[in-house]
């Protein structure tokens, strides 16, 4: 089986540097790779041409056009039988594809997802992320199970793998934003191909380096699944209203401590005893004081991001419905 490594990119050369001496390491070397540049200004290209005589490499360069629309432009080029999408931010084992190749043929996968973790050389920040991302105690705990209360398994697009078949069948992604993973996802299952996470094929995922840059990505997030809702309305499930319940409990919780202490104090014991929950979570996955606490600003920045996302979205989405 050949493989196509597709890698959008987008002003982040030094990142795509070390997922590339990653993939100069895989024991499974029967793969290409394509590098698709989305409109950067800070283009990758002496990058790419220090590995051309280290991996069967391609660079292409494309006006801006989001990350869905990039994917596409690059399976339009790809030779392989099957597509491995990475984010440009992640890091990989040298077993990866050697995994991804073991999974899909054991399993007889269509599609794949594979789970994202921090690398001992993240900061602190960056491992706190990492936690609030895959926590059981926030949204970021349905994410790479096999089978969750968020419904069927979606593979998402920071580590996905594709078919050939799968690709000609659904001529790839639809949207380019807001979702465009997800919608993609419940299209090729609609198809019936067979959807799988393959845990072992997992992927050491930088995502941002600061809460602010975090914050922003994640308010998209909580837009995006809005927006998918506009396409498949039944896979808006009620797990994914819990941000947006939080948002207002937590904004409440401040107000009435101010308005109605009482009640106030009640409810922010509610809130200390959630904290206390996700501290002692961070601790035992971490085993670092320091990530703990930044894991549970984390975890509040997603929560609150995702939430108010969500609910503008929804706002934005009654009203245009309205108006029709």
């Amino acid at each position: 089986m050949r493989f196509s490594v597709i890698i959008p990119v987008y002003n982040r050369p030094q990142e795509l540097d070390e997922l590339l001496a990653c993939l100069t390491k895989q024991s499974y070397t029967n793969f290409e790779v394509i590098i698709i540049e989305d409109g950067s200004q800070l283009d990758s290209k002496s990058i790419v041409n220090q590995y051309q005589k280290q991996l069967s490499i391609s660079y292409f360069v494309k006006e801006n056009g989001g990350q869905g629309f990039a994917r596409n432009y690059a399976f339009e080029r790809a030779k392989g039988d099957f597509f491995v999408i990475l984010d440009s931010d992640a890091l990989i084992e040298s077993n990866y594809l050697q995994a991804v190749f073991t999974g899909i043929q054991r399993d007889k996968l269509d599609l794949f997802g594979g789970p994202d973790q921090d690398h001992p050389s993240f900061t602190a920040v960056q491992k706190a992320i990492s936690f609030a991302m895959t926590s059981l105690f926030t949204t970021g705990g349905i994410r790479g199970k096999a089978k969750n209360v968020g419904g069927q398994f979606h593979p998402r697009s920071f580590n996905m793998g594709i078919s050939r078949e799968v690709w000609e069948k659904t001529q790839g992604f639809k949207i380019t934003r807001m979702g465009e993973d997800i919608e993609f996802s419940i299209r090729c299952i609609s198809l019936g191909f067979k959807s799988g996470l393959l845990p072992e094929a997992f992927i050491y995922h930088k995502r941002r380096t600061s809460f602010k840059q975090f914050y922003k990505q994640i308010h998209f997030f909580g837009r995006a699944r809005i927006n998918i809702s506009r396409f498949y309305p039944a896979e808006l499930k009620w797990v994914h209203f819990f941000p947006a319940c939080y948002f207002i409990y937590f904004w409440n919780t401040l107000l009435l401590n101010i308005l109605l202490p009482t009640l106030g104090n009640f409810m922010f014991m509610g809130l200390s005893l959630y904290w206390l929950a996700i501290l002692l979570d961070a601790f035992t996955k971490t085993k670092s004081l320091k990530v703990s606490l930044l894991g549970l600003i984390a975890a509040n920045i997603q929560l609150l991001a995702y939430g108010q996302g969500f609910i503008e979205e929804g706002i934005k989405k009654i009203t245009s419905t309205s108006q029709e």
